[in-house]
């Protein structure tokens, strides 16, 4: 078993930036990949990024270029750094790990942005 602690969002204006961090109550190295997912209101949970084990990221194609996410093995955790925000990106973030086949959630954090 594991928890993890999101971290990080709040409001913020179209253009501007935030840092999503997550936290694992223990040690991240035997995960497969980790990643960010987000959902809307009235919309599907849907993956933002994501990492492997070996540090290969994946963006989905609306955040490419923004977006970046890294993992730190040793400090347990996950980040996701937000740039040039824009309102479509309001969504509760989730942390998400997977130890195959299970699948770790975080309880999410709140991320609005205001145009």
């Amino acid at each position: 078993q594991v928890q993890l602690v999101e971290s990080g969002g709040g409001l913020v204006q179209a253009g501007g930036s935030l840092r999503l961090s997550c936290t694992a109550s223990r040690s991240i190295f035997s995960f497969n990949r980790m990643g960010w997912y987000r959902q809307a209101p009235g919309k599907q949970r849907e993956l933002v990024a994501s990492v492997t084990a070996g540090g290969s990221p994946n963006y989905a194609d609306s955040v490419k270029g923004r977006f970046t996410i890294s993992r730190d093995n040793a400090l347990k955790a996950l980040y996701l750094q937000m740039s040039s925000l824009k309102p479509e990106d309001t969504a509760v973030y989730f942390c998400n790990a997977v130890a195959v086949p299970l699948h770790y959630w975080g309880q999410g954090t709140q991320v609005t942005v205001s145009s």
